[in-house]
This record gives C-alpha cells, sequence and structure tokens, in this order.
C-alpha cells in the first residue's frame, strides 16, 4: 500500500506540473469516471418499456399523434 501512496504522490505532482487545458481534461475524465452509469442493458430496457408505455397511450386514444409536418410547422412558426 505504501507503493500505491508515493505513486499517487507522483502522479499527482506530474498532474499538477501540466498545462492549464490538460489538467482541466485531466480532471473532466476523473470525474467522470466517479460517476455511476447503468449498464447498457439497464437503458435498452427502460427505453424498450418506455416505448410500449408511449404505443399503449397511442392505442388507448389517451394520446394523439401529430404528423411531424405539423409538428415542424408549429415550431417553425414559434420562432417568428
Amino acid at each position: 500500500m505504501a507503493s500505491t501512496t508515493v505513486d499517487v504522490r507522483t502522479l499527482r505532482r506530474e498532474a499538477l506540473s501540466l498545462p492549464h487545458s490538460a489538467r482541466a481534461l485531466l480532471a473532466n475524465d476523473l470525474l467522470e469516471s466517479l460517476d455511476e452509469k447503468p449498464d447498457q442493458r439497464e437503458i435498452d430496457a427502460l427505453w424498450a418499456a418506455e416505448a410500449e408505455r408511449r404505443l399503449e397511450e397511442i392505442k388507448s386514444g389517451k394520446v394523439k399523434c401529430i404528423p411531424g409536418d405539423v409538428v415542424m410547422r408549429r415550431v417553425r412558426n414559434r420562432k417568428k
């Protein structure tokens, strides 16, 4: 364990000697590595369940579909 501490200290010293932009990239990568990311299979299952839910809403008449050209026209009109 002592060698790990020395390695971390050396790594820290070297990282701090990097240019600002390189330190920023490294910091971002390190922070992202700490984030817990769900498994891709879990993500796929959640999207599949959402698609099924939306399909049932359409089939039951709870929601009505709007043609894409109508949606795009409405969006363009909002920007005016």
